[in-house]
């Protein structure tokens, strides 16, 4: 087909929308009716020499009683679909009434085949025939698709040219509805980029066989169309004999319709079945493909968008157990769940996992992300476990930073990661960097947020530079331990002096929290809540559950009552006389350890805890580990001159190591290791890279000690976490102005200003 038949039978059907739906439905929902009817009418001239055919199969089928129909059908219908109704849309063209036109085109609906059957549940083009009858535009909408200016026939027009007018109608309907399009249409220049980076690069060794693309967000199909098209003209430029299967996931249905569509109007059945979406068909908690791999991969992901309710139909973080998200790596598992935030990366995780590494060429995967994929997640976390196993698995190619305003919603940095696990001799163990953000040509006109395109020159340009895998400006190459560092985190010791005040023992009274509360319920019941509970229980539980009437009672803007109440976990902490009775021995058990040291300010707190230890053993008083330590907090306060507070005693042949926390110390007059209760609040990480010389003991030596003598590092609480900084590799920093030029400007704007005064005086004058 020529191109000004495309573009005759293009704008036929663009018109059709006009003309018959206007002021029917909003222009944004003109493709709910035009895309089906499209297809519709295309199947319906597609099966008319069969028609007959099918029908009385479909006869011999029912008198045998025989159920599973679908292979007989498809065979008799020489498609990978049918239609058993008597109708075809010739015959629906004259009918008396309305009324009676909407039944049959309805009979008509239901007799296709399961597959187009659940296109058109998807596009729920059957709620649009409401309105339509009641318009009396059901017939007019036949007689257009019928009109014989058009022939969308096999004979006027073959299988991959209705392919080619379908998707320019999506893409125009696409641009038309522009703020939403970016949702499921990649722009075709920025997939045939995509395209470019996974088939090209290994062009040379495509051989005659069957290839599996796939997309996990497929939307409309286009990323799947593209990539088929470069791999058969591949194949056709190599002579050899190259077969496509087509795999994609879609959760909307709209665009999931449109994509299955696409496939059958193409002639490619085996294809369209593999299509698999719907409102239930989240690629994330319902893969539609599990344990299958796949040849070649391109998507371009949902980003900024939460994915917690799949995290909850998956079980939760802890919950998880899907093997795609939880990993085997370096012997140990790796959780790439990401914050449920933004799931874009688990994309890439998906994709990832369903590489084959059996075949020679293994899989080459491109993916659109934004910017936040490059370096969101701390260590350990579940984006930077991500970038860590890409990278150390040594799958990761590449990645282009596209430029700005190049998508239809959104105008943020976005980048394409070119993966393989096959990966050239040349690039092993390499990642290239490629800055792309200044290669493009600008539209006339806007396409809701893409004002700029790739045009040919410019996907040329970037993919030679990718290619050619050369240090350039725009180009860098890194190893891949680069991008990897190690968080290591720095503990100082806690040095702190203790005194047994009146005041700092007053403050235990209430150590279980709630301490306004409980403080309140003390003034007005006393002691007893301490000693003799059972006397107060009862008022007690009175007080709590009138608690927030009264004085504390409010109204609402609209003049009603509001009563806030007390939480029930809380009142029921309130009411457990364990808990009262606990905080009243604290407080007991302080004032007798007060009673024997004194209030004497102990600057050692390794003395003072001594001292309360012998003192406690004295009384024969036995305390948990964890009343005592609220004693000692309680009473002690951090001052940095102060010794360090002591956690362990080592043996003396124990080594020494202070970076790691093993000290040498005196203890009771004797030599000993020790390890120093760290602070809290003195706390801190370091990011050291993983290509530091010296690894991590070099850098804490240079970077921490000088300046925090004592610090020692929690070698269990090492993570290792990865990220790419494409502002790092490729800021490229404005030279200051200098002094004259300065001066030059500031010499032009007070000559300029000249006699600007004397003009506004003189305007005054009377």
């Amino acid at each position: 087909m020529d191109q000004a038949t495309h573009n005759k039978i293009v704008s036929f059907i663009w018109g059709i929308a006009d003309d018959v739906l206007r002021d029917l439905f909003k222009r944004g929902k003109y493709p709910d009716v035009i895309l089906p009817m499209c297809v519709i009418r295309r199947m319906d001239a597609v099966l008319e020499p069969t028609k007959q055919k099918v029908l009385n199969t479909k006869n011999v089928l029912d008198e045998a009683r025989i159920t599973e129909q679908r292979a007989a059908l498809c065979d008799a219908a020489g498609q990978a679909f049918y239609n058993t109704s008597k109708f075809t849309l010739r015959d629906l063209k004259s009918r008396g009434s309305q009324q009676q036109l909407l039944a049959d085109f309805e009979d008509y609906l239901n007799g296709f085949s399961p597959n187009v059957q659940d296109i058109l549940d998807n596009f729920k083009f059957r709620n649009q025939l409401t309105t339509l009858s009641k318009a009396d535009a059901i017939g007019t909408l036949i007689n257009k698709f019928l009109d014989p200016d058009i022939d969308l026939s096999p004979a006027g027009i073959d299988n991959h040219s209705m392919g080619t007018v379908f998707e320019e109608l999506v893409r125009k309907f696409n641009e038309e509805n522009n703020e939403e399009a970016g949702e499921h249409w990649t722009p075709r220049d920025a997939v045939r980029l995509m395209a470019n980076l996974v088939f090209l690069a290994i062009e040379a060794e495509i051989k005659s066989g069957t290839y599996m693309l796939y997309d996990c967000a497929c939307g409309t199909g286009g990323m799947l169309t593209v990539g088929e098209d470069t791999l058969t003209a591949i194949g056709a430029k190599r002579a050899q004999q190259v077969k496509c299967l087509l795999y994609g996931q879609e959760i909307n249905p709209e665009t999931y319709a449109v994509c299955k569509a696409d496939m059958l109007l193409k002639g490619e059945g085996e294809s369209a079945d593999h299509i698999v979406g719907g409102a239930e068909w989240s690629t994330l908690s319902h893969d539609a493909f599990p344990a299958q791999e796949f040849d070649f991969m391109l998507a371009n992901p949902p980003y900024g968008k939460s994915w917690k309710k799949d995290l909850e139909a998956m079980g939760g973080k802890d919950g998880m157990r899907d093997p795609r998200f939880k990993v085997m790596h370096k012997g140990e598992e790796l959780s790439l769940v990401t914050r449920s935030s933004d799931g874009q990366m688990l994309f890439l995780a998906n994709m990832a996992s369903k590489m084959n590494a059996k075949s020679a060429l293994g899989s080459r995967i491109a993916e659109v992300h934004n910017g936040s994929s490059l370096f969101t997640g701390d260590a350990g976390q579940g984006e930077s476990n991500i970038r860590r196993w890409l990278i150390e698995n040594d799958w990761l190619e590449a990645i282009v930073a596209l430029p700005l305003n190049l998508f239809y919603n959104t105008g943020i940095a976005t980048y394409i990661w070119v993966l393989s696990n096959k990966k050239p001799a040349h690039r092993k163990g390499q990642v290239q960097l490629i800055d792309a953000s200044q290669w493009f040509k600008p539209l006339r006109k806007n396409l809701g947020m893409k004002s700029c395109e790739l045009s040919p020159e410019d996907i040329e340009r970037i993919s030679r530079t990718f290619f050619d895998f050369k240090e350039t400006p725009e180009s860098k190459i890194f190893p891949n331990a680069a991008f990897g560092y190690w968080k290591v985190t720095v503990e100082r010791p806690l040095r702190l002096h203790s005194q047994l005040t009146l005041k700092a023992i007053e403050s235990l009274r209430f150590t279980s929290g709630d301490e306004d509360l409980r403080a309140a319920l003390y003034e007005e019941f006393g002691d007893d809540l301490f000693t003799h509970f059972p006397k107060v229980s009862s008022a007690l539980e009175k007080r709590l559950a009138d608690w927030g009437s009264g004085d504390d009672e409010g109204e609402d803007e609209e003049g009603g009552s509001t009563e806030t109440g007390l939480p029930e976990k809380k009142k029921k902490r309130l009411l457990d006389a364990k808990i009262w009775e606990r905080d009243g021995r604290i407080v007991e058990v302080a004032t007798k350890l007060r009673a024997v040291l004194g209030e004497m300010l102990f600057e050692d707190h390794n003395v003072f805890r001594a001292r309360a230890d012998a003192a406690l053993r004295k009384a024969d008083i036995k305390l948990s580990a964890s009343d005592l330590k609220q004693i000692l907090k309680a009473v002690s306060w951090r001052v940095d001159t102060a010794p360090p507070v002591i956690l362990k005693v080592h043996k003396p042949h124990t080594k020494i190591d202070p970076l790691r926390g093993m000290f040498e110390a005196k203890v009771d007059g004797k030599p000993a290791v020790v390890e120093y209760e760290p602070d809290p609040d003195l706390r801190d990480t370091e990011q050291v890279p993983l290509l530091e010389d010296g690894g991590i003991e070099a850098f804490i030596r240079r970077e921490v000690l000088p300046y925090a003598p004592g610090a020692w590092i929690k070698e269990d609480a090492t993570k290792i976490g990865y990220e790419v900084s494409f502002t790092r590799h490729f800021y490229k920093p404005q030279p200051l102005r200098t002094v004259e030029e300065i001066s030059a400007d500031v010499l032009a704007v007070e000559k300029e200003a000249e006699g600007l005064l004397d003009g506004l005086l003189k305007v005054r004058q009377p």
